[in-house]
């Protein structure tokens, strides 16, 4: 096992925020966003109090950006986030995770399919000219009124 200083030195960390943004593909606003929502440890700081990140934080942030990719939300990445750093782990929580998350947005998709076919039957139903009637705004006034 290496300690953090040979780490660091091999890798060329430790990195300012803006490096560890740029390196991990994470803008600094929202890895200070997954600091505050202790998705990441609290890091090094110099004596000027600027943070200091290492490999082991960029990884992780490359892992929080890809699952937020995939559509995971921030529960499901602090979940996942703990399973991945958990070498106990069993791979059927971690599946489980994932098949909900498939079901929501299998239940999304079918939705938004939904909505697309209700508004290209109301686009059909307007002529799209210079008269006034259009059955798009009628059906949207139907539902604004109780």
């Amino acid at each position: 096992m290496h300690d953090s200083l040979s780490d660091t030195t091999r890798t060329g960390a430790p990195w300012t925020i803006g490096q560890a943004a740029e390196r991990s593909g994470v803008s600094a606003k929202m890895l200070r966003h997954y600091e505050q929502l202790g998705l990441l440890p609290p890091v090094a700081r110099t004596e000027a109090g600027y943070r200091l990140y290492g490999e082991r934080e960029v990884h992780t942030l490359r892992f929080i950006r890809r699952a937020r990719d995939l559509g995971f939300s921030m529960t499901e990445i602090t979940e996942l986030l703990a399973l991945w750093q958990n070498r106990r782990r069993a791979s059927a929580q971690v599946k489980r995770i994932a098949e909900a998350h498939i079901a929501d947005l299998d239940r999304r998709m079918a939705e938004m399919q939904a909505m697309r076919r209700s508004l290209a039957a109301l686009a059909s139903c307007c002529h799209g000219d210079d008269r006034p009637d259009c059955p798009i705004l009628d059906d949207l006034a139907q539902g604004a009124h109780p």
